[in-house]
């Protein structure tokens, strides 16, 4: 049988053939139980790093396959699950709050089929495996964020209908305001109540104090509100995570499930998703020592914060913008330090306050104020404990020059990461309330295997069948056909 066509013709189809059974090869090396160790803001992985884990594993008898250090983190391969949960668990209690130890399926692709870019296909979690993460919504928190809220607007209500007040504060799961007079308690009572339906109001009538508290339709709906916006910034973070067909939804009342097929990063998305991370601006108290705030009372119009070099700061009360306010950020460096920063665009909403406070503030300090939530777990009694931990610290103090617009840079970050990290937070939105992190396994494909298997095996008899029945019944063009159907298995791998 002569071949009638161009040479060029010939080269192509052999050319997209080698392509298709180079990227179709990495379906056939399976994964390897992994613990990917990962630096948390200043800390690093380096060589040192490495030294240490591999004499830890030493020490616990732990035998890795191999050690890899890469994008600034480690990946530990072992042979069987058994020795990667007893490594996790060994440095996890060693490396101590400034590494994340996570659990990981890797690629046992070859470095040189990595190289150009040849992954094997994605799959679901039944069948490829991945992470899955039980997270549970702190609805105390939720409701306290509520009632701080609610305590900031009544402030400002009095301000506004000119009734003095001695002081509103939250105390046990109540706001209490307390006025000079009873007139007065008797006109704030009317205000609030025609202001606020979510709130129960009670007087103490010899004390003059008017006590507030959430119905128990409002906390109903703020509980609501927090699991709601909490899976839709999940959501916006998965998304930025790259991670393709997660699934994210509620359980029960206080519970949300995240299903990350096919994840590689376990680490990025464990500290991205349960991160907490926001930011906050306000204006530096100048009217005020800081000394005699640190050594005697904080001014109720103030607020006593620290910078990351521990030096006391004192800022005013009142929050110009918030992180809810931010609808884009990106990260970058500083064009005169060359340092990190955040490039951040405000709302309609947030520029406006931003525009107004600084247009009559040029030649004050503002600062901006870094908030994480930080969750610790300890073992107490044989049990798992975990404390979260609110760490609030002024990253940056400038000077207002002029009137400023929607957009603007933020500097005062440690590291390059600390501000991609923070840029894709606030792109990503803020969480409602805080989450914990119940559960976290990997998940292996049990029942997705059996079925893979089946699959594979019922594919390769019917091939089979098929070839035998070709050649037998076309001799020569059975042969032809054969192939054909050979290099469309290994064309569908590849794009897969």
């Amino acid at each position: 049988m002569r071949n009638s066509f161009p040479l060029w013709k010939n080269l192509l189809i052999l050319g997209v053939l080698v392509w298709a059974f180079i990227y179709a090869l990495p379906n056939f090396f399976g994964e390897d139980p992994s613990v990917q160790l990962s630096p948390m803001r200043s800390a690093k992985v380096d060589d040192t790093v490495r030294g240490q884990v591999e004499q830890l594993l030493q020490d616990k008898d732990i035998k890795p396959q191999r050690i890899e250090l890469a994008d600034k983190r480690l990946l530990i391969r072992f042979a069987d699950t058994d020795a990667q949960l007893k490594a996790a668990d060994a440095l996890e209690k060693a490396m101590g709050a400034n590494y994340t130890v996570a659990l990981n399926l890797a690629p046992a692709t070859p470095g040189w089929l990595r190289a150009i870019g040849a992954q094997p296909m994605y799959l679901g979690l039944d069948l490829r495996g991945g992470v899955h993460f039980m997270m549970q919504v702190d609805m105390e928190a939720a409701i306290k964020q509520r009632e701080e809220r609610y305590a900031e607007d009544i402030r400002t209500l009095m301000r506004e209908n000119k009734l003095r007040y001695r002081s509103v504060d939250r105390q046990n799961g109540t706001i209490r305001a307390q006025f000079d007079d009873a007139a007065t308690l008797a006109q704030a009572q009317s205000v609030l109540g025609r202001e606020f339906r979510g709130l129960i109001l009670d007087t103490v009538d010899d004390q003059n104090t008017l006590v507030a508290t959430l119905s128990e339709v409002e906390r109903r709906e703020v509980e609501k509100f927090a699991v709601g916006q909490n899976i839709t910034t999940l959501r916006n973070r998965v998304n930025e995570l790259g991670v393709a067909e997660p699934v994210i939804q509620q359980q029960g009342i206080d519970r949300i499930v995240v299903q990350l097929p096919g994840v590689q990063d376990t680490a990025r998305a464990k500290e991205i998703l349960g991160a907490t991370a926001t930011l906050e601006f306000r204006l530096v108290d100048t009217e005020h020592s800081v000394q005699s705030a640190v050594d005697s009372r904080v001014p109720l119009t103030a607020q006593l914060y620290r910078d990351r070099a521990g030096q006391p700061i004192l800022l005013q009360r009142k929050i110009i913008v918030t992180g809810d306010q931010v609808v884009d950020a990106a990260s970058g460096l500083d064009q005169q330090s060359g340092t990190p920063a955040v490039f951040v665009t405000l709302n309609s909403i947030g520029a406006k306050r931003m525009a107004d406070t600084s247009a009559v503030n040029i030649g004050k300090p503002m600062a901006v104020v870094f908030i994480e939530n930080k969750s610790e777990t300890k073992e107490v009694n044989g049990q798992k404990v975990t404390t979260r931990k609110k760490v609030e610290e002024v990253i940056n103090v400038a000077t207002i020059r002029d009137r400023l617009t929607k957009r603007f840079q933020i500097t005062g970050l440690d590291t390059a990461e600390e501000a991609r990290n923070l840029a894709l937070l606030l792109r990503a939105g803020a969480l409602a309330a805080p989450v914990d992190i119940v559960e976290e396994r990997t998940v292996g494909p049990s029942l997705g295997k059996e079925n893979i298997d089946q699959g594979v095996r019922s594919f390769i008899i019917g091939f089979a069948a098929i070839i035998v029945i070709m050649l037998v019944y076309y001799k020569v063009f059975g042969v032809i056909a054969a192939l054909t159907l050979i290099f469309n298995v290994a064309l569908i791998l590849a794009i897969l």
